[in-house]
């Protein structure tokens, strides 16, 4: 596929265990092209998020990974902790699957955001600050600026996924991956989140992986499906 954004080739991932080597992912190949949603389904254990937790350097030391994750030109695997780092959370985002246990329960939401920003941008912690809020607005939560002094513990859980988006989205990504970001929601704010998501990769040209369990979760987001 030409002018893709992102090229994973031939990508396996081992991981060492009491009863030998546990192999979690069998050389995946796939091309994403800016502007594209990708669903991975698959069941539980499938390998849906060693396959994106390895794409952006998150799997722990004692995983072995082979193959190439191409974008834009860099083979991130090849990068250390350090570099590939400027690329996650800045060039690359991700939506965790549980935004709870995402969040610092001790920080502020729009301390958390904002902090999302300063660390990759050379900005003013004032103008993180707006900038925090008006992503808070922007995923549609109300009064924006007196939410972002509230705790994620303050937060249901479709408000905490929607700051997960918005932190996801402070340094406008190319790649979004989204990790089963609607499991734990009931089907009215799933409803919502997806067509955010939707509406916010339209309007950003962003690409997507969009990780789920969920046939029909993915057939009303996803251009190409890769089932695992």
């Amino acid at each position: 596929m030409t002018n893709s954004l992102i090229q994973i080739r031939d990508l396996s991932v081992t991981f060492p265990s009491e009863v030998g080597t546990v192999q979690a992912v069998r050389n995946i190949s796939l091309d994403i092209r800016a502007g594209e949603v990708l669903g991975i389904v698959g069941e539980s254990g499938s390998g849906k998020t060693v396959t994106s937790l390895a794409t952006i350097g998150l799997l722990p030391e004692s995983a072995t990974v082979s193959g190439s994750v191409m974008f834009n030109g860099v083979n991130l695997l090849e990068l250390s902790d350090y570099q590939i780092s400027k690329y996650r959370g800045n060039q690359i985002s991700m939506i965790f699957q549980d935004p709870l246990s995402a969040l610092n329960p001790v920080h502020t939401i729009g301390r958390q955001i904002a902090e999302a920003l300063s660390i990759h941008k050379d900005i003013s912690t004032e103008a993180a600050r707006k900038r925090a809020i008006e992503l808070l607005e922007i995923v549609g939560i109300p009064r924006p600026a007196e939410r972002a002094q509230s705790y994620p513990h303050e937060f249901s859980g479709g408000m905490r996924q929607r700051v997960m988006i918005a932190m996801a989205l402070i340094n406008e990504p190319r790649l979004l991956i989204c990790d089963e970001p609607t499991t734990a929601l009931d089907v009215t704010i799933q409803a919502q989140i997806l067509e955010l998501i939707k509406k916010l990769q339209q309007s950003h040209d962003i690409a997507v992986i969009f990780i789920s369990h969920d046939l029909g979760v993915v057939a009303g987001i996803a251009d190409q499906i890769l089932v695992m």
